[in-house]
C-alpha cells in the first residue's frame, strides 16, 4: 500500500469519529447509517391516560379547614379523644403520699380567668391531635406561675439554638411577633422532624380527601336528580341541518334551569319535534360510593387510634361487642396521651411548686377501666401471699402501713 492510499485511510477515520460539530464546521458528513428496522404496527395504538390526583395542601391550616372542620368523622375522633383525655382528673404527689390540696392542684384546676382546666387541657389535648403539636404557655407574677394558656399552634415557630435545640418560641398574631420562653411544648412522634410533631390528620389525609370527595360527589348525584345526564338526540328528517349554534344554546339552557338540580326532580320533560331524550345510568359498581366512603372512614378512626365501632361505622368486626371497643380506646389511646401529659407537666411544672412534687392522674375515675380495675383488685384479693400493702402498691395506690 502506497503511502497516499494511507494518508487517505487515515484522514477518513478521523472524519468518522470527530465529533459532528467538528465535522459540520469542515463540510465533511459522516458516513451513511442504516437506521434499525422496526416492524410495523397493523393494530391502532391506544394509550390510557388516568388523571393525577388533587390532595389538599398539608399545612395546618388546610388540614384544620378540610380535615376537622369539613369532615365528620375526623372532628369526632378529635372531639371524642379530647373530651375524654380531659375528663381524668389530676393527682398530686409528694414521694409516695398524695397530697390533696394546693395552689399546683389550683392551678390546674383553675388555670386563668377564661377557662376551667378541664377546658384548657381538652384544648390541649384537641390541637395535639389536629396539628401533632400544643403549646402550654405560663404567665408568672410575683416569682410563681400564676396563669395558664394554650396557644394556637399556627401562630407558634421554635427558635432553635446552635446544637439544634428548642431555645425559644415566636408567637405571632396580626404580623406582630413576641419571643416566649416559658412554654412547654407537647409534640406526637414527627420520623423526619426534630422539633415538631406529626398529626394524625396528616397521617390520615389521603383517606380524608377520599371521604370528602365521596361526599362531593354524592351531593353533585342529588343535585341531578340523582341520576347522571342523559343524551338529548336530535333527530330531524333525512338530510337536514343540525341544530343551529342559538338552537343549541337555548336548549341546554332550559335543561341546566328546568330540569337540573333536587328542586326538579321527577319534573317531566317537555320536547320540540326532532329531539329525543336518552337516559343513562350507573352500573351497580359504579354506584357503590358507600363502602368507599366508609373504608375511608375506617382508615380516618384507624389514624386516631379510635375504634371504628365507637363511631358507628358499619363493617367492622375486631371487637365482639362496645365494651371492649371502648376499653380498647381508653387503654390504647386516651390514658398513653393523659400518661404522657403528666410525665411533661411534672418536668415543666411541678418544680416550681416545691421539691418531690409529682402530678399523676386518676384512673379510678375512668367508668370504662372499672371492669379492668374489678378483674385485677380479684386477682389481688385471692392472692393469699400478698400483704395489705403489697397489694395496695400492686393495685397502683401509696401503702399505709399498720396491719400486714
Amino acid at each position: 500500500m502506497t503511502p497516499i492510499d494511507k494518508r487517505k485511510i487515515k484522514t477518513m477515520f478521523d472524519n468518522w469519529f470527530r465529533p459532528a460539530r467538528a465535522r459540520a464546521l469542515d463540510g465533511v458528513q459522516p458516513p451513511a447509517v442504516r437506521p434499525p428496522e422496526t416492524k410495523g404496527v397493523s393494530a391502532p395504538l391506544i394509550a390510557l391516560l388516568a388523571g393525577r390526583p388533587s390532595w389538599s395542601r398539608r399545612d395546618f391550616a388546610s388540614l384544620a379547614r378540610e380535615g376537622v372542620m369539613a369532615n365528620a368523622i375526623a372532628y369526632r375522633c378529635v372531639r371524642v379523644i379530647a373530651e375524654s383525655a380531659a375528663s381524668v382528673p389530676w393527682l398530686l404527689y409528694e414521694g409516695d403520699i398524695e397530697v390533696s390540696s394546693g395552689p399546683l392542684l389550683t392551678l390546674l384546676a383553675a388555670p386563668n380567668a377564661g377557662e376551667s382546666g378541664t377546658a384548657l387541657f381538652e384544648r390541649w389535648y384537641a390541637f395535639l391531635e389536629c396539628a401533632g403539636n400544643a403549646y402550654l404557655q405560663g404567665v408568672s407574677a410575683g416569682g410563681a406561675v400564676r396563669e395558664l394558656h394554650v396557644l394556637r399552634p399556627d401562630r407558634v415557630r421554635v427558635v432553635q439554638d446552635a446544637r439544634g435545640w428548642a431555645a425559644a418560641y415566636d408567637y405571632t398574631v396580626a404580623g406582630q411577633s413576641a419571643r416566649l420562653t416559658d412554654v412547654l411544648h407537647g409534640k406526637l412522634f414527627h420520623p423526619l422532624d426534630d422539633c415538631y410533631g406529626l398529626s394524625p390528620i396528616e397521617a390520615a389525609a389521603s383517606a380524608l380527601d377520599i371521604h370528602n370527595a365521596g361526599a362531593g360527589w354524592t351531593k353533585a348525584l342529588l343535585d341531578n336528580a340523582a341520576r347522571p345526564s342523559g343524551a338529548l338526540v336530535y333527530k330531524g328528517p333525512d338530510n337536514a341541518p343540525g341544530l343551529s349554534e342559538e338552537q343549541f344554546a337555548r336548549l341546554k339552557n332550559e335543561l341546566a334551569e328546568s330540569y337540573s338540580g333536587a328542586a326538579n326532580a321527577g319534573r317531566p320533560m317537555v320536547l320540540e319535534g326532532g329531539l329525543d331524550w336518552r337516559a343513562m345510568s350507573f352500573a351497580p359498581q359504579d354506584m357503590d360510593f358507600s363502602e368507599m366512603r366508609n373504608a375511608a372512614a375506617r382508615e380516618i378512626a384507624l389514624a386516631f387510634g379510635l375504634p371504628p365501632m365507637l363511631l358507628g361505622l358499619p363493617g367492622d368486626n375486631t371487637y365482639a361487642n362496645y365494651r371492649e371497643a371502648n376499653l380498647a380506646f381508653w387503654r390504647q389511646t386516651v390514658m398513653p396521651l393523659v400518661a404522657r401529659t403528666a410525665k411533661d407537666l411534672t418536668r415543666w411544672l411541678a418544680p416550681r411548686f416545691g421539691d418531690g412534687l409529682r402530678i399523676g392522674y386518676d384512673a379510678d375515675a375512668v367508668d370504662a377501666l372499672a371492669v379492668e380495675r374489678e378483674s385485677v383488685w380479684d386477682r389481688l384479693n385471692a392472692a393469699d401471699f400478698l400483704s395489705r400493702d403489697e397489694k395496695r402498691v400492686a393495685a397502683g395506690y401509696s401503702p399505709v402501713g399498720g396491719e400486714p
